[in-house]
């Protein structure tokens, strides 16, 4: 098969188109025919160096992927061949990610992937869901699952809205029922977040974003799903309720993180940082679940029409989507595998 590999952490010269030998599933595992490949900022962290060591000999990169299961291992029903799954976490503790042909993960982290739902989606999925997923349920007074209904009466503001992570939280954010506010850099980005589905956008440059927000919920906001802690905390306690929720993935721009400690006393505020690595087997086998719902009734399309752009690449061209990502690119990279 052919595969993309590294041995080294490095730029992404150490990536390399290579053939490799069809792997075999493993008791309670799944061998997957990838057609597409997600790139995420955690593949060519991983691959650089910036955020683990390298932990095997020889890696195949990327977490995402969709396709169909062309072979099961022992105790996995015979039934799943030829089904169409979107893969999961597939370098999480293993070497066999998504850039190749074929890949094996547990049966567990290939999810079923209605017909009518497309590879491309499928790719998309993983990482960006799972992670939004997490952001929305955390809260003290809050759903631990997501579904119609869930976040009914709730608030939730997500930074940063044009990303993959954030489109997805608007997407499944207003399925279960929120206000959804988004803010953003500029119109380009307000069109692609309101195109996701957040009902307001806030131009987080101009004016006085903390006003606009109150202006929309005088109360405050439930939640906040954030992708830059240190450079938006300022603005989120500004505009969260009492008791709110700020749930950080990331921090965008590196800027350091400051806390007022009695300020975020007398708000009883609520800080949940998350990375998907340890968020434990619940939380995953929980967001899997409610992400398959979400998808099976159309509430997570991908595609500039939808406010996620799709950039494409070949799989002899996988450097230029690590590099595309590294750089910021709008919308989510995806690897063309067969």
């Amino acid at each position: 098969m052919k595969a993309i590999i590294y041995r080294d952490n490095g730029g992404t010269d150490v990536l390399q188109l290579l053939d490799r030998p069809v792997p075999a599933p493993g008791p309670g595992e799944v061998r997957v025919r990838i057609v597409v490949s997600g790139v995420n900022p955690t593949d060519w962290k991983t691959r650089s160096g910036a955020t683990n060591p390298k932990q095997f000999d020889e890696v195949v990169p990327h977490l995402d992927g969709a396709g169909t299961i062309d072979a099961v291992g022992d105790g996995v029903d015979p039934g799943r061949v030829g089904q169409r799954v979107w893969v999961f976490m597939a370098t999480a503790g293993r070497p066999t990610g998504t850039a190749a042909e074929f890949t094996v993960v547990p049966a567990e982290q290939a999810v079923p992937l209605p017909d009518a739902a497309s590879f491309d989606l499928g790719a998309s999925l993983g990482v960006p869901a799972l992670t939004a997923h997490r952001a929305l349920t955390v809260a003290e007074d809050g759903p631990q699952r997501l579904r119609p209904g869930a976040l009914d009466g709730k608030v939730v503001l997500v930074a940063g809205g044009a990303g993959a992570v954030g489109h997805a939280a608007i997407q499944l954010a207003r399925w279960a029922g929120a206000t959804v506010i988004s803010t953003i850099s500029g119109p380009e980005k307000a069109r692609l977040a309101a195109a996701a589905g957040a009902h307001h956008t806030v131009n987080y440059r101009d004016g006085d974003p903390a006003a606009a927000i109150r202006a929309i919920a005088p109360d405050g906001v439930d939640l906040v799903a954030e992708v830059a802690l240190g450079a938006n905390l300022a603005l989120d306690l500004a505009v969260l309720r009492t008791r709110g929720t700020i749930s950080t993935y990331a921090n965008d721009g590196g800027k350091p993180v400051e806390l007022d400690v009695r300020q975020n006393m007398m708000l009883n505020t609520r800080f949940q940082f998350l990375v998907l690595y340890t968020v434990g087997r619940q939380a995953l086998t929980a967001a899997a679940e409610d992400v398959a719902a979400a998808v099976g009734a159309g509430a997570l399309p991908v595609g500039a029409e939808h406010g996620l752009p799709l950039v494409r690449y070949p799989l002899e061209r996988t450097a230029d989507a690590h590099q595309a990502v590294q750089d910021g690119t709008v919308g989510k990279v995806l690897v063309d595998i067969t």
